[in-house]
């Protein structure tokens, strides 16, 4: 198809009207910032952790006695790990930093366990068939997890198998909660876990209402 120069020109202008690029010697470049490199997992912990331990202490509350629940990599999941003090609780991860914390309130009624497989090294979570494959004979009662980003009603990731295997554990959770602080809302990453629509509640700290709003058009916002 052939395409005239005054047509692109014409193209050009547009879209560099519309702030979507800008016009330079001999073509465009695009002004659409997309930078998915993942974080350390040290570096992610400590960035933003007065808004992380607000959604931690507030995602606790949903905890109760007797709950089998199951805690997904990403550090505000990290964070609730810390604040968990239960008598009676089974716990599956498949996050080694989350099941560190966790070890160290194990007892005979507080069960901790470790789902293995093949470890990223950025996120220190165990994926792949056979994290899957152990996965697929669990059901839990609730689901805490986290994203690197939320956008036009999806749950966003950096990494695909890190996503599959948290779809996973969500078709087996009686209920399922997003924690995530309100830097990551309306952040883009590469790949989606699920819509917004398929969780129970998103948990977030307090910032603006028409971030809310927006959320609300999805699933519950618990602040």
């Amino acid at each position: 198809m052939k395409v005239s120069d005054m047509t692109v020109r014409r193209d050009l202008i547009e879209l560099e009207g519309q702030g979507l690029l800008t016009r330079i010697h001999g073509g465009a470049k695009s002004n659409r910032q997309m930078s998915y490199r993942e974080l350390p997992h040290e570096e992610k912990l400590f960035k933003n952790i007065e808004a992380k331990r607000q959604v931690a202490k507030k995602a606790v509350g949903l905890i109760e006695e007797g709950d089998t629940i199951f805690l997904g990599p990403g550090t505000s999941v990290e964070v609730l790990a810390e604040e968990i003090h239960r008598e009676k609780l089974r716990v599956i991860t498949n996050c080694m930093p989350i099941f560190n914390e966790l070890f160290k309130k194990k007892s005979d009624t507080f069960q901790v366990f470790l789902l293995g497989g093949e470890m990223r090294e950025t996120t220190q979570a165990f994926v792949g068939e056979m994290t899957n494959a152990m996965m697929d004979k669990m059901y839990y009662s609730k689901m805490f997890f986290s994203g690197n980003g939320i956008k036009n009603g999806m749950i966003l990731t950096s990494s695909f198998e890190e996503a599959y295997t948290q779809k996973l554990a969500l078709e087996r959770s009686g209920e399922s909660y997003l924690l995530i602080d309100s830097s990551k809302i309306g952040k883009e990453d590469f790949t989606p876990i699920a819509p917004l629509s398929e969780v129970t509640a998103v948990i977030t700290d307090l910032s603006s209402d028409n971030v809310h709003e927006e959320l609300e058009e999805y699933t519950q916002v618990f602040l």
